[in-house]
């Protein structure tokens, strides 16, 4: 599996959001792009995960960054995720998981002591150009935003 790693571009995907709608990174252009993969919407830690980006959107959006969260729900579930948590940013629906692929934020993984093949909780902040600044493979749900606003300099 290759993980992009600070420097390299970053993969570019066109995916459906919530609402059915294409997104694509090369249309981002020209923005700076948090891009995090989590397991499964509405899931305790994901949606802990997915709160704590709504209620820093804010000041990541007042700091320059557009949050895409992508997870291999269907745009229904992600819908109802959305509507259920008052979620302000795009949920992206990778359903075959090829994105997930393309970042290394799929693979084996440990999973209450087994080793299973899943979605590894990964984060990218992608610049303006296009390349990967950051990149965060296996974070804990709990926390993360803020230790990611942390090393990105937003309080």
């Amino acid at each position: 599996m290759t993980r992009p790693a600070p420097g390299d571009p970053a993969p570019d995907f066109t995916l459906l959001d919530q609402d059915g709608t294409e997104v694509s990174l090369h249309d981002l252009r020209g923005e700076r792009v948090i891009l995090y993969f989590y397991p499964a919407a509405m899931t305790p830690g994901c949606t802990t995960e997915a709160c704590d980006f709504r209620d820093s959107l804010g000041s990541l959006r007042g700091a320059g960054y557009t949050v895409l969260g992508v997870s291999r729900d269907l745009p229904a579930t992600l819908r109802e995720f959305r509507d259920r948590d008052g979620l302000s940013f795009p949920l992206l629906s990778d359903p075959d998981h090829a994105v997930h692929d393309a970042y290394g934020a799929w693979g084996e993984k440990l999973n209450y002591g087994k080793t299973v093949e899943g979605v590894i909780r990964s984060t990218f902040v992608i610049d303006a150009d296009g390349a990967i600044e950051h990149a965060q493979y296996a974070v804990k749900a709990t926390g993360h935003v803020a230790r990611l606003r942390k090393t990105l300099g937003i309080d």
